[in-house]
């Protein structure tokens, strides 16, 4: 029995010993080597973005076909509503089907940006970083690299997660104080998934992925921003009645002054493509759009638009942050 004991530890020695020899760089350039070799990819997971005590959760589908095909499906979890960022040959979208509205822009999205649920754009951070660290933790490998938010300077770093098949499981992004921000983990991908054009136009994905049309929301009581910029206050509110709503146009002023909009969005029978400029932007529970000086973003069935020629966008989407704390976001 005794040494029955002694040759099962030994060979649990052996085993340890063999799965910390593994070469987390092999690991690592084995999952590279799979992607490069692919046509693309498709895959399941779940979001989650931290803001102060708030987390939104979303459940994320991806297809991605070689080389500038790109469909993001977010479900937010609370409340079920989809939006989609789509990239076709026509441009960049982002579709809301419960709206049965689309913004449209012509944009290199997603190239200038890091994405967190985009297996390409970790790699490029993997790639790009002369930094990059990557150790062996247990039973998985862990690769430290630097992020790219130019909307949030904020974010710092990144920590993507491999398990030792060389699979890709997690990846959690941290601002300049290590409080992890964003965290996507990876339920299932596909390399090389059958895809073609039909599964990247505009008509078949909003067909596909209809939902009931939303009633507008309501403007009885008016939303305040809970975070203001020092020596910043509201001067002037102004109330203007639209043909199906309400809209509220809010003046602040000071060093960091800015204007704010809210008002009931429109709800369209036909699919609506409004042009925009800017680009798209995960704020919150919601995608958005952000140009060099403003933001725009529904929730709750209330559209808001925010501009400033003064604040930073650090500091607009503070603003914008305090104001869905205490709103539904759809």
């Amino acid at each position: 029995m005794k040494k029955i004991i002694i040759l099962l530890l030994v060979a649990s020695m052996l085993l340890t010993g063999c799965g910390k020899s593994i070469n987390p760089k092999r690991v690592i350039n084995q999952f590279i080597k799979q992607y490069d070799k692919s046509s693309g990819y498709r895959l399941k997971g779940n979001l989650s973005i931290h803001n102060n005590d708030d987390v939104y959760h979303y459940d994320i589908e991806v297809c991605y076909q070689k080389e500038n095909h790109y469909k993001v499906v977010l479900k937010n979890t609370s409340n079920q509503h989809t939006q989609i960022i789509l990239k076709n040959d026509d441009g960049v979208y982002v579709l809301t089907p419960a709206f049965n509205k689309s913004f449209k822009f012509q944009s290199d999205w997603p190239y200038q940006n890091s994405q967190i649920y985009l297996i390409d754009a970790i790699i490029h951070d993997i790639k790009n970083d002369k930094d990059v660290r990557i150790r062996a933790k247990d039973d998985y490998y862990v690769v430290q690299s630097s992020v790219l938010y130019p909307n949030n300077s904020k974010l710092k770093k990144q920590k993507i997660i491999f398990d030792n098949h060389s699979n890709l499981k997690k990846v959690v992004v941290y601002d300049e104080n290590g409080i992890d921000c964003m965290t996507m983990n990876f339920d299932k991908i596909e390399f090389s998934p059958k895809l073609s054009s039909n599964d990247f136009k505009i008509d078949n994905i909003m067909d596909s992925s209809r939902e009931e049309v939303e009633e507008t929301g309501s403007l009885d009581d008016i939303i305040y921003p809970l975070f203001l910029p020092e020596g910043t206050k509201l001067v002037d509110e102004e109330n203007v009645p639209k043909e199906n709503g309400k809209r509220v146009i809010m003046n602040y002023d000071g060093e960091k002054s800015f204007l704010l909009v809210e008002e009931t969005t429109d709800v369209f029978q036909d699919l609506t493509i409004i042009p925009s400029v800017g680009e798209p932007l995960l704020l919150m529970g919601t995608m958005g759009v952000q140009t060099d000086n403003s933001l725009s973003w529904s929730s709750g069935g209330v559209d808001f638009y925010l501009v400033s020629d003064v604040m930073s966008m650090d500091e607009m989407i503070e603003v914008a942050q305090s104001l869905g704390t205490v709103t539904s976001m759809k």
